[in-house]
């Protein structure tokens, strides 16, 4: 637990801190910061690519989650997708098979793996689905718009629902879509941009992914949804259960909600902070709060906390 002074509205700070059960975003442990206050718990969990300045957005989404303001919902499930990672294809069928999701988003362009395996992956989790799946993609801005097109053509095999952030800019993705079919996705630009809101993606992207955290919170979001006026779907930045229940808010409270979102990431983690997860029954998450009981079990060590105190600090001076 963090011991330092707690900033304004904020009654209680706790570092945790799990392993991933598959390397992940490059990261093989996942931690942050659970935040209580009189409206419940919140998350504060920036990658730590994430400078101070941009870990700001972090903090005002778990202050708001804390503070309890949260817009209500209009539906009381939230459909999801099941996340492969970079497994070969054996595995991606195998998770696939046992999330009970109809929905699968994968992994690609993993470096030191090749086309040929991203391709092997897909046609896994595709058979894995059975024709009446959707099938999504996201190579993480790691393609120029030439290989972008290959790669695309070579997945799209399977029947593709979109492919999410193929490349880094936003030039790029506008000259990417002039050359394929099938719709693209944009994460990075957004939630990396200094103003979301101001992110012209009119010719770049024809799906814009949110996240509550980046984008500073699940009000913040739903600004982020109305000002860009383009289909959304919500996606999680690897947090506990804790984080993801603000996700399923953000989910809940938009007006439409054309995909299943990625948000079933909790069982990418060894372990949890609740023993009630927010885990997929039949291919969707519950609307609810999380409060976390098993913080014992997944308690960061003296360094990481010390390692959070210093970011958090350096986080709210910014």
């Amino acid at each position: 637990m963090i011991t330092a002074a707690l900033p304004p509205g904020i009654d209680e700070l706790a570092v945790w801190s799990v392993p991933m059960r598959t390397r992940f975003r490059g990261i093989d442990v996942r931690d942050g910061v659970l935040v209580r206050g009189p409206g419940g718990w919140g998350e504060f969990s920036p990658f730590w690519d994430y400078d101070a300045a941009e870990s700001r957005r972090w903090w005002a989404a778990a202050a708001e989650a804390a503070a309890g303001d949260w817009p209500p919902p209009v539906r009381d499930t939230v459909p999801v997708n099941v996340t492969v990672p970079a497994v070969d294809a054996e595995r991606a069928h195998a998770i696939v098979s046992a999330s009970g999701c109809r929905t699968a988003k994968v992994k690609v362009a993993e470096p030191g793996q090749t086309a040929a395996d991203d391709l092997a992956r897909v046609e896994a989790v595709r058979d894995a689905l059975g024709p009446d799946g959707a099938v999504r993609v996201d190579a993480n801005a790691a393609w120029d718009v030439d290989t972008a097109v290959v790669r695309i053509g070579q997945l799209d095999r399977v029947g593709l629902e979109y492919v999410e952030q193929p490349c880094a800019g936003l030039a790029e993705l506008a000259a990417l879509r002039r050359r394929v079919d099938v719709r693209v996705a944009a994460d990075e630009v957004v939630r990396r941009a200094a103003d979301p809101l101001a992110v012209d993606l009119r010719e770049a992207c024809d799906v814009v992914v949110l996240k509550v955290q980046p984008l500073g919170g699940v009000r913040a979001a739903l600004r982020v949804a109305e000002a860009h006026g383009l289909p959304c779907v919500v996606s999680s930045a690897l947090e506990s259960s804790v984080g993801i229940a603000a996700g399923v808010a953000l989910a809940a409270a938009l007006p439409e909600l054309p995909f299943a979102c990625g948000l079933a990431t909790v069982a990418l983690l060894a372990q949890d902070v609740s023993s009630a997860p927010l885990l997929p029954v039949d291919g969707a998450l519950p609307v609810r709060a999380v409060a976390p009981d098993r913080r014992a079990a997944v308690a960061a060590d003296d360094d990481v906390t010390a390692r959070w105190t210093g970011r958090l600090a350096a986080v709210l001076a910014a």
